[in-house]
């Protein structure tokens, strides 16, 4: 019955997707509430709450950092998983999920030790202020030890829902997420520990999803954690890799462009700026991780068939997503162009923040709707296991266009702050475009032309 369940070769391809992505998107929402729910209760705390939020949204880029690494082994190794599935290759799976745990262990006692080494002047780059530092510094050195957890829970998890099991890899955040929105309040405030009560609420949580995906994986899955598999082999840990780049550098480049972000905000409009770049990153999550559901849920589906030679069904899963990818973002676009203000308000109710806040959303998601179309075609080469161009991609947008947006833009005609928001809007254009057309001239024009000879023979 569970080798049933986890055959996408069968029944209707968006049903089949919207099965496994209709729990990821909840499961991915409530996976960001882990830091959103921080920063609303951080924002709320009494008298410090802005500069305390501006300090938490610091130590953001530090976190993405890790979670760079997570998803190269994790969202490196799903595709493979599910393409070794596809293929009838199950020993070769079992390998592959046994190396990407081992690889996670090892990475996690690395960047424990990096950023306790660190942190401090790393913060300080990252957009600190003297106000600010010390927030960002106690939360960021609770956050650390906890390092493994998080990166067990999430860089694991889409092995659970490569198998078809899409409602316990849901449940894997729920449960997590639950515990942090109950602990937060209590710590934060009861026991009035400030951020440092948000950092442990964090850590506990993440803990409690560790030790669920593991137990699922050694005792419940169809293909299963074993300790046989966890000795790194090369002919693993290299394609694992390679297609864990692509991930790996999306969230790299993450880290690289909130840093950046934060410090040329820092610059030319102070901790208000910051504070603001806070919100509308935690927006930016919320956002982004409901779209990662999606897209998270059509790769394995997508991963299969494709590995199966079922060409007629990859195609009918890539241009589903696509639709959905679409519409999502347009829905989303305008809830956040009409209703900046109460969603900013969520987090603070400074009247500077507010007023920068509003103007601030409104520029950056200016046009999120073209930025779907990178997701999508991202997501696509990195489902039929083309990292290379998923990675280009990536860093396209990210590096070569941001980048020197961000520095150029602010000192055309004076535009300061706000040309280091207009960056996002003007790559989303250009970088959407590209990987867009790019994917649809060549993978879907393969594709066809595969189906098209298979119909022949």
């Amino acid at each position: 019955m569970q080798q049933q369940k986890g055959d996408f070769s069968q029944g209707s391809i968006p049903m089949t997707i919207l099965r496994l992505a209709v729990p990821l998107m909840i499961a991915q929402i409530i996976n960001v509430l882990y830091s959103i729910v921080d920063r609303i209760y951080i924002g709320h705390m009494e008298g410090v709450g802005q500069t305390a939020l501006t300090g938490v949204g610091v130590a953001f880029p530090v976190i993405t950092f890790i979670t760079a690494f997570t998803n190269m082994c994790g969202m490196g190794g799903a595709p493979l998983f599910s393409m070794s599935r596809g293929k009838g290759n199950d020993e070769r799976a079992g390998r592959i999920l046994g190396n990407a745990c081992t690889l996670l262990l090892i990475l996690a006692a690395v960047l424990m030790a990096l950023g306790f080494t660190f942190k401090r002047p790393v913060l300080y780059l990252f957009g600190a202020s003297p106000d600010t530092i010390g927030y960002a510094d106690e939360y960021l050195t609770i956050y650390l030890i906890g390092t493994p957890f998080s990166m067990l829970a999430t860089g694991l998890n889409p092995f659970i829902n490569a198998q078809g099991f899409a409602m316990r890899g849901m449940l894997t955040v729920l449960l997590g997420a639950v515990i942090n929105i109950i602990l937060d309040p209590i710590l934060i405030f009861l026991a009035d520990m400030g951020v440092a009560g948000a950092a442990w609420a964090t850590i506990f949580s993440q803990f409690v999803s560790a030790v669920w995906v593991l137990h699922f994986l050694t005792r419940r899955a169809t293909i299963r954690l074993k300790l046989r598999n966890m000795r790194l082999a090369a002919n693993i840990v290299k394609p694992l890799i390679s297609l864990g780049v692509s991930p790996f550098v999306m969230s790299m480049t993450n880290s690289v462009v909130q840093a950046m972000y934060n410090s040329s905000l820092q610059t030319y409009g102070g901790d208000v700026y910051v504070a603001a770049m806070t919100v509308i990153t935690s927006i930016r999550e919320v956002i982004l991780m409901a779209l990662h559901g999606v897209t998270n849920g059509a790769q394995p589906v997508i991963g299969y068939n494709y590995g199966a030679g079922l060409y007629r069904r990859t195609r009918e899963g890539i241009r589903f997503l696509g639709i959905f990818c679409v519409l999502y973002s347009m829905v989303v676009w305008l809830v956040l162009l009409i209703f900046p203000g109460p969603i900013i308000h969520l987090f603070n109710d400074n009247p500077n923040l507010l007023e920068v806040g509003e103007m601030g959303v409104r520029i950056f998601f200016s046009m999120q709707v073209l930025m779907a179309l990178q997701s999508f075609g991202q997501n696509t080469f990195l489902a039929l296991g083309m990292s290379r161009q998923a990675t280009f991609f990536s860093l396209f947008r990210k590096v070569i266009l941001v980048v020197p947006l961000i520095l150029i833009l602010p000192r055309l005609f004076q535009l300061g702050a706000v040309g280091v928001l207009l960056a996002e809007p003007i790559s989303d254009v250009i970088g959407g475009l590209a990987c867009f057309i790019t994917m649809m001239l060549t993978v879907w024009r393969k594709l066809k032309k595969a189906e098209k000879q298979q119909a022949q023979s």
